[in-house]
């Protein structure tokens, strides 16, 4: 897997898929991936190029949103979720991650001890739009630049650690009238770039940054408000301090659809 030319494989991929000619390609995406094109917010024929359709909007009403809880932020697979233990230790399908090197954090991270956590996976097939869990404010950011591995169930088998190895962008949301917590946006091979509907510079996979770049921001956002979207499939986890939810209405296999309540809120 190492020696897998991604970053170019991304580059290649991004052209072609963005070009009006890819457009002739749509249809038989749809049929292969089994989409239901009437829950799209245009006609196949309407999106300019297959990169377009990637990140299709979705037609209004098509997902009904729960008025109480922390909503899933995505259409996808809960790939796995749980409690977060005393070394600030979360696990994906058997593996141990430390939550300092998926956030690019040393300090405070006793915060989120005895936090849970979920892990959201976005296939090929599924709306790539990444949404607000519940009302709150963005208040900071972060791009960490990194790898572009698949993140099915082929990279995660064969690339140890590979969320702490992938790009991502973290997005911190002050909750409305509680504490922060953490949506992680992580790319995959294929997803050219991750963007923010808040403000943030635009960065570009396989360009030379520094380790990570941050900022803060203040934008106000209510549940269901699109907060980002990848060009392709990926993976989302969401990081919630102790004592913000209650315990998980999903399970580890289950589909859910954006707009779904996986956990009630603790009063």
């Amino acid at each position: 897997m190492d020696i897998m030319p991604k970053g170019l494989l991304t580059r290649c991929a991004g052209s072609l898929f963005h070009r009006k000619i890819s457009r002739r390609l749509i249809p038989w995406y749809v049929q292969h991936y089994h989409i239901d094109p009437e829950e799209c917010d245009q006609s196949l024929g309407s999106y300019e190029s297959l990169g377009a359709f990637f990140c299709r909007g979705l037609k209004l009403g098509s997902r009904p949103m729960a008025a109480d809880g922390v909503i899933s932020p995505v259409d996808g697979l809960v790939q796995d979720l749980g409690r977060i233990d005393s070394m600030t230790v979360f696990h994906a399908k058997g593996v141990p991650y430390f939550l300092g090197a998926l956030l690019m954090e040393t300090v405070e991270l006793e915060k989120w001890v005895n936090g849970c956590y979920v892990i959201f996976y976005l296939s090929p097939r599924d709306y790539h739009r990444v949404h607000m869990p519940t009302d709150g404010t963005v208040v900071q950011w972060k791009y960490v630049p990194g790898c572009l591995y698949p993140v099915n169930r082929f990279g995660l088998r064969t690339v140890p650690g590979l969320y702490v190895k992938n790009e991502r962008v973290i997005t911190w949301i002050k909750s409305q009238g509680g504490p922060e917590y953490a949506v992680v946006k992580i790319g995959a091979a294929l997803v050219g770039g991750i963007d923010t509907a808040y403000p943030m510079p635009k960065f570009r996979p396989r360009r030379k940054y520094p380790l990570s770049q941050q900022g803060q921001v203040d934008w106000l956002a209510c549940k269901g408000e699109e907060l980002a979207r990848f060009s392709f499939g990926s993976t989302v986890i969401l990081i919630f301090p102790p004592h913000f939810i209650g315990p998980f209405m999903v399970q580890s296999g289950e589909m859910v659809h954006m707009g779904q309540c996986i956990a009630p809120l603790q009063d």
